[in-house]
């Protein structure tokens, strides 16, 4: 059984009578989540009679499937969530593709990567044009998350940063995100935003928070495909022995995998892997962090190589600005996008088939 329902911020349970099949409705008001509108997460109680609720309903509108059960299947982002997990649960390391827009993640799963990761760094100057200081809002970051998700069926893993507040406050970031499609997100221990008087010298949060964060994110989560990963940055604040006591504490809350961000050579990794049995996401340039196989042998399953793409991109821009204002004529401009790339970026096959069933 199948029903269609409104999903931008939806994540949830909606208690649909069958009377509503025949009343128009306002979207915002009829689907709530914990008395709160936007926020779904759960189960529908269908009945054959809201299937005629998909014409109340403005578009976008996305397929819900019920099991048996009347479990709720998200079915748009059901396999990519299963695919992310198939990376953290395999025997490989991965190198994902840093994404920021829905051109980028199509040129990544054109390209072949097994997934793709959205950093709040690059969101940042991607919708603001502003550097990593936590001035973009959980929702501007969801939006952006959920342009990548609807543009390609590549599992993205999220960096939520510090799930934008409290534990209540990453409560909602796991809704919203789960919502816009993200395969999975990380929450950090770092204290953000930066606080006064600190002089840009990096803190971390009380590690009870901490684990009190990874719980609500659990706890928050509908799908329990989405994977949540508890990440700690202590190794490069504090200590090894302090960021082994957060990552074992974060996996004693339930995270699914552990990010441990600092680490700099062979013998951290090691000191984490022997010490972890989740599956670990690291982040790093130089040899220790391109050779996957010795990567995967220490439970390594994704291993972050920056965002290079994003830096790309900008020079350039920047470089065709600047020939551009300089005189060159535009048919001199090299290394610009090939008319078969630029098609394939925007999926023009898949509209052209569109325009030829729905148009001509």
């Amino acid at each position: 059984m199948e029903c269609y329902v409104h999903t931008v911020g939806v994540t949830g349970s909606i208690p649909v009578a069958p009377t509503i099949a025949s009343t128009p409705v306002n979207h915002r008001a009829a689907i709530t989540f914990r008395g709160i509108p936007w926020g779904v997460t759960g189960s529908i109680p269908v009945a054959p009679t809201i299937f005629p609720i998909a014409a109340t309903i403005p578009s976008p509108c996305y397929k819900v499937a019920t099991d048996n059960q009347g479990d709720v299947l998200m079915s748009r982002w059901k396999k990519r969530r299963e695919g992310l997990r198939a990376i953290l649960e395999g025997e490989a390391c991965v190198h994902p593709a840093s994404v920021h827009d829905p051109v980028s993640v199509r040129i990544a799963e054109d390209l072949g990567f097994e997934m793709g990761m959205y950093a709040g760094s690059v969101a940042s100057l991607t919708v603001l044009g502003a550097p990593d200081l936590i001035v973009l809002t959980l929702s501007e970051f969801a939006s952006q998350g959920h342009r990548i998700s609807r543009a390609s069926a590549l599992p993205v893993l999220a960096d939520a940063d510090h799930g934008y507040g409290n534990a209540l406050n990453v409560m909602r970031t796991v809704e919203e995100l789960e919502a816009a499609g993200i395969a999975g997100l990380t929450i950090e221990d770092t204290a953000l935003p930066q606080n006064f008087g600190s002089g840009g010298k990096p803190a971390l949060i009380a590690l009870e928070e901490g684990v009190g964060k990874i719980k609500a994110a659990l706890d928050a989560r509908d799908d329990a495909n989405l994977v949540i990963a508890g990440r700690t940055s202590a190794a490069a604040i504090t200590s090894m022995d302090d960021a082994i006591a957060r990552a074992k504490a974060y996996e004693g809350a339930g995270a699914d995998a552990i990010f441990m961000l600092g680490l700099k050579n062979r013998a951290d990794i090691e000191t984490a892997a022997a010490a972890l049995s989740r599956p670990l996401i690291v982040s790093g340039t130089g040899p220790d962090f391109e050779d996957r196989a010795w990567l995967a042998s220490q439970n390594v399953r994704i291993c972050l190589q920056g965002h290079q793409p994003f830096a790309a991109a900008t020079q350039a821009i920047y470089a065709t600005m600047k020939a551009l204002r300089e005189g060159t004529p535009p048919a001199d401009l090299t290394n610009l996008a090939s008319k078969e790339l630029r098609a394939s970026a925007s999926r023009a096959g898949d509209y052209a088939e569109r325009i030829r069933r729905y148009l001509d």
